[in-house]
């Protein structure tokens, strides 16, 4: 049995999350009071009782999914459940690099904070959106973005058959009416605020590299899969480079989940708000058989311990 966990980025926060486990489970009263002391951001109400439209800023999302997963992480900690191998969704790349100790728990969560910053308050005014293109090949998607006014890029490569793109919104709307006239089964507009994963992110790209600097890093080979080109960070990378380069690249989600599969990881457990990541991994129609659970609540989490430490 080989554990891979997931970490889920942006646009999977709701309001409510995290408030079960807070409730029921004293490591996660630990890390939510912990991220508020560090941040001085009230993010038990962000998170617990919204509104959604604070929840849904860049700068408090980004810390709210951290938050959660660290404190589900903190609990399978306890029941001695780790992982093999990691990776996450755009933010959800810094929930690993923490679990996996490159990052330390305060320096990390500090990081994301001014991430969160950085990308609510630099990215360039202008009406942006981000859309799900589902059952369309990279050179369909392409194809459709390359027909429109105005700027539409892939941006996500999130798994087979779904691919993001990323741009001014009336340039991301037409290109998914294109989409579906190349054969696109759906096009889902995404919960998120900003050309994320495209050249509109330069400045961003700029000063986050600089934030990152003066990060404290634990150099080492990794077991955190990086989504800017599906390969294991090693002790020689640039991490502030990778990671600013992150921003105004696309991610290689698809090149991610391959890897884990290929390292022989066989359970993969999505840890943090939603369940899109678990759906990525059943699209990618492996041919060995994984199993796929999610975490992101007490039912969920009490599940996963049963079945993961019941089967050691």
């Amino acid at each position: 049995m080989k554990i891979g966990f997931l970490f889920p980025g942006q646009g999977s926060q709701a309001v409510g999350m995290g408030k079960d486990l807070y409730e029921n489970y004293e490591e996660a009263r630990v890390v939510y009071d912990k991220v508020e002391e560090i941040t001085g951001m009230p993010i038990k109400k962000l998170s617990f009782e919204g509104p959604e439209e604070e929840l849904n800023k860049t700068q408090n999302t980004q810390v709210a999914i951290l938050t959660q997963s660290l404190a589900i992480l903190a609990i399978l900690k306890k029941y001695n459940i780790q992982a093999k191998m990691s990776a996450g969704l755009s933010l959800g790349e810094y929930t690993a690099l923490i679990e996996d100790g490159i990052f330390d728990f305060e320096e990390g969560v500090k990081l994301v904070q001014k991430r969160g910053e950085i990308m609510q308050n630099l990215t360039p005014q202008g009406n942006w959106k981000m859309a799900a293109i589902l059952g369309l090949n990279e050179e369909k998607v392409q194809e459709a973005c390359n027909q429109v006014q105005g700027f539409a890029v892939p941006a996500n490569f999130n798994t087979i058959g779904q691919i993001v793109i990323s741009g001014e919104e009336e340039a991301v709307t037409k290109a998914g009416e294109i989409a579906k006239e190349l054969g696109a089964k759906k096009v889902s507009i995404l919960n998120t605020a900003g050309p994320f994963h495209t050249e509109k992110l330069n400045e961003c790209s700029k000063v986050l590299k600089e934030e990152i600097s003066k990060t404290k890093i634990n150099t080492k080979d990794a077991k955190v899969v990086k989504n800017i080109d599906g390969k294991l960070y090693k002790q020689a990378d640039d991490i502030a480079q990778i990671l600013a380069d992150h921003i105004m690249n696309p991610v290689r989600f698809t090149y991610d989940l391959q890897t884990m599969y290929d390292n022989g990881i066989d359970i993969f457990i999505e840890i943090g708000p939603g369940k899109t990541l678990s759906g990525f991994v059943k699209r990618m129609n492996f041919e060995r058989p994984v199993q796929m659970k999610n975490i992101n609540n007490v039912e969920t989490l009490e599940q996963v311990i049963k079945e993961v430490v019941g089967n050691e």
